[in-house]
């Protein structure tokens, strides 16, 4: 089997044009940024923010350096999964890399249900304006009252009245529905009754952010920290009604256009926490090397010599099994891809935080405050081992993949 993991040579040009605008243009102006949040209302830009976010997407869409999550597609540069994953390790290096290149979760994988679900007007009124980055989405699955991690338990009611479906019900982690400028949500919800087959009783539909009925709750808190003004919101829909040709494929498609949506998306998660793990070793590194304890410098005390090795080496592990995943993905198999997108979506959060604490140890009390973004980025890491299904689903995939390597009964 010919494996390959090499960038085409007009890719890596271009990936190096992204390094150094990351590097250049969007880090020095990240703590500005990140400060502006206090300034007046959380859920809301200010002056300030929005010039700078909005300044360095039309920097990024001036220099051509736009969607390249658009793998294998004539809408955007046509590159492989492995080839993103790259592009994808370098956003994630920076809080605002994915945005400023229009690269966001979740505003990605709702755009592909779009492209390859919606209907002409979904295309016209919602993809388009995703594909400029003038609005942001949410997807909205997760339920306060099951157990979402199988998601044969979502259980919002999607009633059809008519020519409209009525919505009941409430969803969590909404990420990004705290945005201001989040327009639409893609929505799952129970279609079917119980005499239906299990996966045939959820479907998803298209529903405006500003449809009467809709209420947020409360932003969802990780560790007390609110993520404004992105946010994880908790939304109640009470006799919401949307037209019916607003659900996707029809009633009980649900869980087709689920497998279609969570598989790139898990692999980009993972190819951007890769990216923080790498910036946590830049700062660790830097940090033993110019701060000195008991006469000597921090790289030379207790066993940080070691810390440091095992870190890269774990990085390196790391990112060769996200390449290799997508590898399976390229290979247009999805079936035999996801035993590998599994690996790697338990393993790169685990080896991001390892990676991310060290480096906090490293900086003492300051690594635990917000004078580095090391404790920010802490917290975003270890929600991932919870986003797109829990270490513990992931691994009970892992393992039922091996053991039909050994047995003909149903695992």
């Amino acid at each position: 089997m010919n494996m390959s993991f090499v960038l085409r040579e007009e890719n890596r040009a271009l990936l190096e044009r992204v390094r150094d605008m990351i590097r250049n243009a969007i880090m020095p102006l990240e703590v500005e940024y990140q400060a502006e949040i206090n300034n007046g209302d959380r859920w809301q830009y200010t002056d300030r923010q929005a010039e700078i976010l909005e300044g360095l997407k039309a920097k990024a869409k001036a220099a051509g350096l736009w969607n390249f999550w658009l793998t294998d597609s004539d809408k955007g540069f046509g590159l492989t999964t492995v080839e993103y994953a790259y592009f994808a390790e370098e956003m994630g290096k920076t809080p605002l890399g994915a945005e400023v290149f229009n690269c966001s979760a979740p505003d990605t994988g709702n755009m592909e249900v779009f492209e390859r679900y919606g209907t002409e007007e979904m295309k016209e009124q919602w993809l388009k304006p995703l594909l400029e980055g003038e609005i942001r989405s949410a997807y909205l699955m997760t339920e306060p009252d099951v157990a979402s991690s199988d998601a044969t338990n979502i259980s919002m009611s999607c009633v059809r009245d008519g020519d409209d479906y009525v919505l009941n019900g409430e969803k969590w982690w909404s990420s990004g529905a705290g945005d201001p400028r989040c327009k639409v949500y893609i929505v799952m919800v129970k279609t079917g009754g119980d005499d239906l087959p299990m996966h045939k009783r959820q479907s998803m539909i298209v529903v405006p952010a500003d449809t009467p009925g809709i209420e947020i709750l409360r932003p969802m808190e990780v560790y007390g920290h609110d993520d404004a003004p992105h946010g994880h919101m908790h939304i109640r829909f009470t006799d919401v009604r949307v037209p019916a040709e607003n659900i996707l494929l029809g009633e009980g498609r649900g869980f087709e256009i689920a497998q279609g949506r969570l598989g790139p998306g898990r692999i980009h998660h993972c190819m951007r926490a890769i990216g923080q793990a790498e910036m946590a070793l830049e700062q660790m590194c830097k940090r033993a090397l110019q701060r000195e304890a008991f006469g000597k410098k921090l790289a030379q005390l207790g066993a940080n010599f070691d810390i440091i090795a095992e870190c890269r080496m774990e990085i390196e592990m790391a990112r060769l099994l996200c390449l290799k995943a997508a590898w399976y993905m390229d290979q247009g198999d999805t079936r035999a891809a996801a035993p590998w997108i599994s690996q790697i979506k338990v393993v790169a959060p685990r080896v991001a935080l390892k990676v991310i604490d060290e480096a906090v140890q490293m900086f003492g009390g300051q690594g635990v405050s917000q004078d580095t973004p090391l404790a920010i980025a802490w917290t975003h890491v270890r929600t991932l081992r919870l986003a797109d299904g829990p270490d513990a689903v992931h691994r009970r995939q892992v393992a039922r993949a091996e053991l039909k390597k050994h047995t003909q009964e149903k695992i």
